[in-house]
């Protein structure tokens, strides 16, 4: 066997084998919504049987293959994640194609791409005739992207903690650096996924309290939880007109939001860890100060006609944005340029690392602002040696340098998806707004989707680009755009 150090082949076999592995377990995953088919007793339980039956086949015949080694790296973790993204969506689209919404390849595609990584942008015109099954698929879809689909791999399939586990682990996970909870990446990814799902299930019980039958709960705890923001009704959570709802709502779109990690600390006993986190302290804060401008622009447009316009409402949105599940309320469009610059930073920016939201990160923002500070004391003392400081420890040049770079790439990405649009016949405005509404997974629109962001009237071609935006936000840049590199190919 050659030493895997030496290998200059990428192991194809392996990574056909390992997806096999992937398509088996979203075959498993169509289960939920056929079991809702047929407790609703909808005629397109069918479709769900034929997709189920199509992907397990065809991950059958990928198991099948017998490579040579089983080693992976770094090049086929970075491989693996992009190409499992892709064709998961490819195989997570045959319910949308084969049943009554009528969808095209290209809206079947970017409804399932906007769901696994957790955007919530849809084109369907209206979720009234669609089915209990595909209602539910479209929630369980974002739910498995917003943990992340080699995360849940690597905690059920734990031979892959040995081959190539930590490799797939970085691919993946959002955030600066990969803090693992346990010595082995397959208990870190169970520790994760564990707290996802009780937060979950908390959340479907909580909202099973309110006027929501079982069924809405359940789609909206999943949407909720991974940040996604689909939803089963046209006027999505507004829909119930409940205080209680959005109450629950918010707690657990800010829940979202927090490194995952840290809670599950906080679950085991190490409280201290998540309040002395600066990237905790500034997502509270930077949300408390976007809901005080929220709060403020309503008044100064003379909009309060209630307690909840100058309180839940503003709240409700702040949170919903920061943290990418891009849920609005109906007279957001209203609320005046202010609230629409608010919205924009909140989407650029996002949540925390670690975390199911999307955007650039805070912990990102937290590293530029310090440097930016110790450059201007630098400026006058240029003899002054300074670090980045976070969390009480120094921060290597090296990783300042990372941040800085995935931060020019990041935006680099938005204003080349931006003239890509643009080309492809969006205005200037509109162009921009969805690149940024993609890349950072919120899912929002703007006059030419409307504010809910429905993408329906968008040209297909257009349509195959914000989805190809949406993959590369939600795998934070590198991971996709590696593939478009020599280096990478280069044996």
């Amino acid at each position: 066997m050659a030493i895997f150090s030496k290998r200059s082949y990428i192991n194809f076999p392996m990574l056909m084998r390992v997806i096999g592995w992937l398509l088996m377990i979203e075959a498993a995953f169509m289960l939920i919504p056929l079991g809702v088919a047929l407790l609703y007793k909808e005629s397109d339980a069918i479709n769900f049987l034929i997709s189920i039956g199509v992907t397990l086949v065809a991950g059958g015949l990928l198991m099948s293959l017998r490579p040579k080694t089983r080693e992976m790296g770094k090049r086929e973790a970075i491989l693996l994640t992009a190409l499992i993204w892709c064709i998961l969506s490819l195989f997570g689209m045959l319910p949308f194609l084969l049943s009554r919404t009528h969808l095209s390849i290209t809206d079947a595609f970017f409804e399932t791409m906007s769901g696994f990584t957790t955007t919530g942008a849809s084109v369907l015109n209206t979720l009234h005739n669609v089915p209990h099954g595909i209602l539910m698929w479209r929630c369980v879809i974002q739910w498995i992207g917003g943990m992340g689909i080699i995360l849940f791999t690597l905690a059920v399939v734990p031979m892959l903690n040995y081959q190539g586990g930590m490799q797939l682990f970085n691919a993946e996970v959002t955030g600066i650096t990969h803090d693992k909870l346990r010595p082995r990446v397959s208990y870190t990814a169970k520790g994760l996924w564990l707290v996802y799902i009780i937060l979950t299930i908390s959340l479907i019980i909580l909202l099973s309290f309110s006027d929501m039958n079982f069924f809405d709960a359940a789609c909206h705890g999943l949407s909720t939880m991974s940040t996604g923001g689909f939803s089963t009704h046209d006027l999505s959570i507004a829909a119930w007109d409940s205080i209680y709802v959005k109450s629950v709502v918010v707690i657990f779109m800010f829940l979202g939001g927090i490194n995952f990690a840290l809670i599950f600390k906080l679950a085991t006993g190490d409280g201290r860890g998540i309040f002395k986190n600066v990237a905790f302290k500034w997502y509270c804060l930077i949300t408390l100060g976007c809901y005080v401008l929220l709060t403020c622009n309503v008044i100064f447009e003379g909009l309060v006609h209630s307690w909840d316009d100058v309180t839940l409402d503003p709240l409700f949105q702040a949170v919903s944005i920061i943290s990418s599940t891009g849920l609005v309320e109906p007279d957001f469009g209203d609320w005046g340029p202010l609230s629409e610059l608010v919205l924009i930073a909140m989407m650029f920016v996002g949540a925390c690392a670690g975390s199911t939201s999307g955007g650039a990160k805070i912990d990102r923002l937290i590293v530029l602002v310090k440097f930016i500070k110790n450059e201007f004391y630098r400026t006058m003392n240029p003899n002054a040696v300074l670090t980045v400081s976070i969390n009480g420890k120094g921060t290597s040049y090296i990783l300042v340098q990372k941040v800085l770079a995935f931060l020019f790439l990041y935006i680099f990405v938005i204003l080349g998806g931006a003239v890509i649009l643009v080309l492809l016949g969006l205005n200037l405005r509109d162009a921009l707004f969805c690149s940024l509404s993609a890349i950072s997974n919120t899912g929002l629109g703007t006059d030419a989707t409307g504010v809910a962001g429905n993408y329906s009237l968008v040209p297909d071609a257009a349509k195959w680009t914000l989805a190809f935006i949406m993959l590369v936000g939600r795998l934070e840049l590198y991971t996709i755009l590696l593939l478009f590199t020599r280096a990478f190919w280069k044996k």
